[in-house]
């Protein structure tokens, strides 16, 4: 065994000698176990001139694999598949990550190498197990990290720390040389600033492997959710007494009904009992088959409480194993109820966070609390992915996660990107905005076309649901040329104008509202337009042109001539206004 120390005064794992850390890693050097100078960047692939971290549980040919506990560490042979697929792809692997020992918290104390800090202030935690892998990319040292999730330590410190924690579904991406945790619920998981960033890794990374046990091929949806989606909040939330949290999550809410959500409360209980079951039933013993012959033999270096975490799995009976299991089916038939109702569900990604030394005065409690929104998500075989969507009024990050079924990794992630971009938050620790949103590989890009609309289609407008059930989105507000006049059209239900190209003399601007709509349901669209209305060439102020209705002109005798509000929405307003109380 090498005898090299470590920030911590441990000794490094045989194998790999320590090199001198960046003046930025400095900061935090708990954060790293191994550096790795000897990968030099690929000079091609999907990810050339990208770096990268892994968590020390994940196999890298050369350099120890210690899970964070010395006496395990070993020398992998060949590199875990996920690490082999990204130095193809050209990406650079800088080192492996400090993590809370066998993957088991949730809070990023529990190492022997030491606690890895929360980037934005050191005094509370980082969240765990992947505290390390989540750290180094918000402070800027790797580009993108690889991290596992078991019960949400793919998320919970992408929320703690002001990044995007990618969570893909079970099997997406193989897990052949990663120590487990709980192999049949593990995940490998994707960190990075931005989720287009996460995205390319996963595009790279995933794909069936027949060496794992547990990969599969998925059917991927690959269409974006629709312009009006309904998404799920839970019914009763606890943020443990932190207000702080609880009004940033209402923000949230207020942020997706502004991107096209309509919220529609859940039943979280089913969720919740399921939670339960990770720690709380025979469920448990899977951590310790993880790690069976080393425990047995060397149970006294494992730190606590992860030696009573896993020490607890020796207790149960495979007769408890599969009542737990049933238990589990159960609840999820009992969740599955909720996805009639909805497209994706919202939740905050940690409800509240702990300084450090509140995690080290009760550490099994508090690190509970952080699983609250996390554990249900793999046992129930869900994919998700964090996102940052607040900065709270003491500095610290708050972070949402997106929850969809298996296989809709790609849709997440499109939302959460819209989500994040929406935010106009820093990237992690680092003072630089977020670059401009990138397509996503695995959605498809479908062709549309523009239209404009004067009336009852405007947004919150009676026929406004003729667009957004077609899947259109608003692509902005804007008016038309000069030579417009617009008209009230009698005895229409409900109420519709007509717009007149007149002389530009004659004439003024008109408001209006531009729509993109898949080109496949345009036609059903246009069909629904009664006479005397109809889809015409609209000439805007700034000189384009675009599709929008028109009225004919005969139609307008003894129509109100209403041009001078300037818009339909203005008329209206003023119909309202008159009405008596």
């Amino acid at each position: 065994m090498s005898s090299l120390p470590t920030s911590s005064g441990l000794p490094l794992p045989p194998g790999r000698a320590a090199v001198p850390a960046s003046p930025e890693a400095q900061r935090a050097p708990e954060a790293w176990i191994t550096r790795t100078p000897s990968f030099p960047f690929g000079d091609s692939g999907a990810l050339a001139g990208l770096s990268f971290a892994a968590k020390d549980n994940i196999d890298v040919a050369g350099v120890p694999t210690t899970a964070a506990c010395p006496a395990f560490a070993y020398t992998a042979a060949a590199h875990a598949a996920v690490v082999q697929k990204l130095l193809d792809a050209g990406a650079r692997l800088l080192g492996k990550t400090n993590l809370d020992q066998f993957a088991c918290g949730l809070n990023g104390t529990r190492s022997p190498y030491g606690a890895v800090p929360n980037a934005i202030n050191p005094a509370y935690v980082s969240g765990g197990s992947s505290s390390g892998s989540a750290y180094v990319v918000a402070t800027g040292q790797a580009d993108f990290s690889l991290g596992t999730d078991t019960a949400g330590s793919g998320r919970v410190p992408a929320g703690l720390n002001n990044i995007v924690g990618l969570k893909p579904s079970r099997g997406l991406i193989s897990a052949r040389g990663v120590v487990p945790a709980a192999q049949s619920v593990d995940c490998l998981s994707i960190f990075a600033r931005t989720v287009a960033t996460a995205a390319r890794v996963l595009e790279v990374t995933m794909g069936y492997d027949p060496l794992d046990p547990y990969s599969r091929v998925l059917a991927m949806a690959d269409t974006a959710l629709p312009a009006r989606f309904r998404f799920g909040v839970p019914s009763s939330l606890n943020f443990y007494g932190d207000a702080m949290a609880s009004d940033a999550f209402g923000d949230a809410i207020a942020r997706m009904k502004s991107l096209g959500g309509v919220p529609v409360a859940i039943d979280y209980a089913p969720l919740a009992e399921a939670a339960g079951l990770l720690y709380e039933s025979a469920l448990v013993a899977e951590r310790y088959t993880a790690v069976r012959e080393f425990f047995d033999a060397h149970e006294e270096e494992v730190i606590e409480p992860v030696r009573s975490i896993i020490g607890a799995g020796r207790q149960y009976s495979a007769a408890d194993l599969y009542a737990a299991q049933t238990k589990l089916r159960m609840l999820g038939q009992q969740a599955a109820e909720m996805w009639g109702d909805i497209d994706v569900l919202l939740v905050p990604t940690a409800p509240t966070h702990y300084t450090q030394q509140a995690m080290q005065r009760d550490p099994v409690t508090l690190n509970r609390h952080l699983g609250t929104y996390t554990n249900f998500v793999n046992l129930l075989d869900y994919a998700a992915v964090s996102v940052p969507s607040s900065l709270r009024t003491d500095g610290l990050p708050f972070g949402i996660t997106l929850v969809g079924l298996a296989g809709s990794d790609w849709q997440l992630a499109e939302l959460g990107q819209r989500y994040h971009h929406a935010t106009g938050l820093m990237q992690g620790a680092l003072n630089d905005p977020l670059p401009a949103p990138q397509p996503l590989a695995g959605i498809k890009l479908q062709a549309t076309v523009k239209v404009a609309v004067v009336g009852a289609h405007l947004s919150g407008m009676p026929l406004n649901n003729q667009l957004t059930t077609r899947g259109a989105t608003l692509v902005g507000q804007t008016r038309t040329a000069l030579d417009y006049r617009l008209y009230a059209l009698p005895g229409t239900v409900p109420p519709k104008p007509g717009l007149l190209r007149v002389a530009a003399s004659q004439g003024a601007r008109i408001a209006l509202e531009i729509w993109e709509m898949p080109v496949e349901h345009y036609g059903s669209f246009v069909a629904l337009i009664p006479a005397p209305l109809g889809i015409g060439t609209l000439d805007l102020e700034n000189g384009s042109s675009v599709q929008g209705f028109v009225c004919e002109a005969e139609a307008l005798q003894g129509a109100e001539d209403i041009t001078h509000f300037g818009g339909w929405r203005a008329y209206i307003d003023s119909l309202n206004s008159a009405a008596p109380a």
